[in-house]
């Protein structure tokens, strides 16, 4: 099958997109999610245009060879590894903004393009496209789709499904289909859009987007504030959205991560402080009176420090303390990355709950996230070297996941099932909700050769 799958592919393809040599196809196994297993691809296919897609596919289809679709594997949820045997499908080459519609507001984009560099480039035209996951210079539109993405942003602004507006697809038959309409309303047929985003390379490969965008925002006002404690933290958050207020941003770290922090850069950060809160307001010349509202209510919630910054530039410091809060920890040990969103509500319980996981597994847990929308990024860290320690990491992981659910949330909030988070999708949707995943799969997928594995199995258990 190996040379026959490759004599196919390259039949209808230019000869340097299909790449079979060992230590090329190698860097294409794995993205950035730990302990997820990863297969041996036959070929990488690095295609360019749909028509590439298409054929890829419809060779697929007929050899019944699995496709692991992937973008730039920024990943965190082990859903862009390759399968033994497979051929992955690599769309970082489809990096072209097709069309900035400025009357319309909306951006036609390839799946290969980087999220910052679409930020930019509609920025020339004064205009916003809000979602912005910390890894945006370096992380695909494609992979925003696949997993439904948010950011530092999405407290005020939603994340990818809010802006996208349609779809093109390419089915694993090699068909092609077209969802949605460039138009902001639009209610012709069930909504297939909303199907493919978050859908993890499993139902169709996307390989061009209608993305709305919005006119740029006035410049941010920040606010950061330090805590006793991360509850003191989150009871302020909990104020804050209470009172109506709607930050563009509202983010948190725990001490772990604050000393994290502080160790890597030296920011004269308090060893002593319990938790950091970090907020934006985008009002224009209402931005000054709204930051200085939460400010009061950081306050009266029992902040120990609170400090406005004097300017952009001083604002884009404390936020760097907070981008860079995954890189600081990965310099302790190695990180497990959770991914749980719980009701604003349950904030303070969700980190009582982490301290206790890590108090009872032995582990240290360092919180970040995005408070003013509940995605907090529990980050287990641990000696990798260590197999009791592995065991531990991968138990705490895990109860953190049961929390939330427990706490009446979600195992994932922005980074997919992928391979990580499979076990616990069951106990979040349901059986019925199981079996209506595993029929959708198989009307689109019918062979079942789209990333094979991912997210959940088409075969019942048992």
């Amino acid at each position: 099958m190996g040379q026959d799958l490759i004599d196919a592919l390259r039949d209808g393809l230019p000869a340097e997109v299909v790449v079979d040599d060992p230590d090329r196809v190698e860097s294409f196994r794995f993205d950035k999610a730990q302990f997820c297993p990863a297969g041996i691809p036959a070929a990488v296919v690095l295609v360019r245009e749909r028509a590439h897609v298409e054929h890829t596919l419809r060779t697929a289809s007929r050899l019944g060879v699995p496709v692991v679709p992937q973008g730039a594997r920024s990943g965190l949820s082990g859903a862009a590894n390759a399968i033994d045997g497979c051929v992955v499908l690599s769309l970082e080459r489809m990096d072209h903004i097709v069309e900035i519609d400025t009357a319309n507001r909306i951006a036609v984009v390839e799946p290969g393009v980087f999220n910052a560099v679409l930020s930019r480039a509609v920025g020339e035209h004064g205009l916003f496209y809000p979602p912005d996951p910390s890894s945006w210079e370096f992380c695909t539109i494609g992979g925003n789709l696949a997993t439904n993405s948010g950011g530092l942003c999405c407290v005020k602004y939603g994340v990818t499904t809010d802006y996208v507006r349609g779809l093109e697809v390419v089915l694993a038959s090699g068909e092609v289909v077209t969802t949605g309409r460039r138009t902001v309303k639009g209610v012709a047929g069930y909504d297939l859009t909303k199907l493919f985003v978050g859908s993890e390379g499993t139902l169709g490969v996307i390989t061009q987007a209608i993305l709305g965008l919005r006119p740029e925002t006035e410049r941010p006002r920040t606010i950061g504030a330090l805590f006793d404690s991360p509850a003191s933290a989150a009871a302020a958050v909990s104020a804050v959205m209470a009172a109506g207020h709607v930050p563009s941003l509202l983010e948190i770290m725990d001490a772990t991560c604050i000393r994290a922090v502080d160790d890597m850069k030296r920011m004269d950060l308090p060893a002593d402080a319990g938790a950091m809160l970090l907020a934006q307001s985008d009002r224009g010349p209402a931005a000054a009176q709204e930051i200085a509202a939460i400010g009061d209510l950081f306050r009266q919630a029992g902040a120990t420090d609170v400090v406005e910054a004097v300017d952009p530039a001083e604002g884009e410091l404390l936020l760097e303390a907070r981008r860079v809060v995954l890189l600081a920890l990965e310099r302790l040990g190695t990180t497990l990355i959770d991914d749980v969103c719980v009701p604003l509500s349950r904030l303070s319980d969700l980190f009582e709950g982490v301290e206790k996981i890590a108090a009872t597994h032995g582990v240290l847990i360092g919180v970040v996230g995005h408070a003013g929308d509940g995605n907090m990024h529990p980050t287990v860290v641990f000696d990798a070297s260590d197999e009791a320690a592995v065991r531990l990491a991968r138990r705490a992981y895990g109860a953190v996941m049961e929390l939330s659910l427990e706490l009446g949330g979600t195992i994932t909030g922005e980074h997919g099932i992928g391979v990580l988070k499979k076990p616990w999708l069951a106990a979040e949707i349901g059986p019925v909700g199981m079996r209506l995943h595993r029929d959708i799969k198989r009307v689109l997928d019918p062979q079942n050769i789209l990333n094979p594995g991912k997210v959940f199995d088409v075969a019942e258990p048992g």
